[in-house]
């Protein structure tokens, strides 16, 4: 066999031989279910959730394993995480309001304007049903002539009195449904308005009760 060959090959089998040397010599400390400090060349379940240390052939730590987390300790870090991730959330939320408004008033009259447009879409819902109905009046009124005079009803006036009275359902329900989104929007606005307050340091001087234009005063 060649020399430099040879050499590797012991190099290799020393290697081996110190490595299997060392895993044998690594011992254990931990303590057990009495209290008492045990020092051994193997872990038992029970220890090893309360920690231990690892030791060299000297008997020196060379590595400590941390105990396993409790319930509470557990509980406390998926609170303390979910808190992390509301104040990111918040702080979020707070830099685009920042964008939207740089002072409460701002906010207050961004909200009158939106209510105001919803209210006037209100408003003519409303007038359009006044239409209808006046027309369902003159349909219903036309129709109970004909019965009252012994002549039939046509069907295509019955047809039109359902129609109508289908239109004024349908746009009471868009104005109910309005009304609601409207209580929602001024709810968030209230909730931005506050939140203004808070990270700018500054109040607002806007009533946000509905107001006249012109007639804005804090309350």
């Amino acid at each position: 066999m060649n020399r430099p060959i040879q050499i590797s090959a012991c190099l290799f089998f020393i290697s081996l031989i110190i490595t299997s040397t060392s895993l044998q010599a690594r011992m254990y400390r931990y303590v057990d279910k009495s209290g008492q400090m045990v020092i051994s060349n193997t872990v038992p379940q029970e220890a090893s959730t309360r920690g231990y240390d690892i030791l060299n052939a000297q008997g020196r730590v060379v590595e400590t394993v941390a105990p396993a987390p409790t319930e509470a300790e557990l509980a406390e870090r998926a609170a303390a995480k979910a808190r992390e991730q509301r104040a990111q959330q918040q702080h979020l939320n707070d830099t685009k309001l920042l964008r939207r408004y740089s002072h409460p008033d701002d906010a207050v009259r961004a909200m009158h304007r939106k209510l105001n447009e919803m209210q006037s879409l209100s408003q003519l819902k409303e007038g359009n049903i006044s239409v209808i109905v006046n027309q369902l009046d003159d349909e219903q009124s036309r129709a109970a002539n004909m019965e009252r005079s012994g002549r039939e009803i046509p069907e295509a006036a019955l047809e039109k009195i359902d129609r109508l009275q289908s239109q004024v359902r349908d746009i009471e329900r868009e104005i109910t449904i309005q009304n609601f989104e409207v209580e929602t929007m001024r709810k968030q606005f209230m909730r931005d308005i506050r939140r203004l307050e808070e990270i700018t340091g500054e109040e607002r001087t806007l009533s946000t009760e509905p107001t006249k234009p012109g007639s804005e005063s804090k309350s």
